[in-house]
């Protein structure tokens, strides 16, 4: 509760801050995301990390019940 009361006399003398981000910012963590897919995509389908899924995939499905 004091934390409201705190954040809105802030608020009302007109030091509430910025709240979110500027568009730039937007850009710049779209492109971060971009960037991040592009490598994990790359790791994913790599021959090394296929041969791995598939191997986990086919202990899974060979497993005794």
């Amino acid at each position: 509760m004091r934390i409201i009361r705190i954040r809105l006399r802030a608020v009302l003398k007109g030091r509430g801050g910025d709240a979110g981000m500027s568009t730039s910012e937007y850009a710049m963590g779209t492109i971060a995301a971009c960037a991040f897919a592009a490598v994990l995509y790359k790791v994913v389908t790599s021959d090394a990390v296929s041969a791995a899924l598939q191997s986990v995939i086919g202990k899974a499905l060979d497993a005794p019940f």
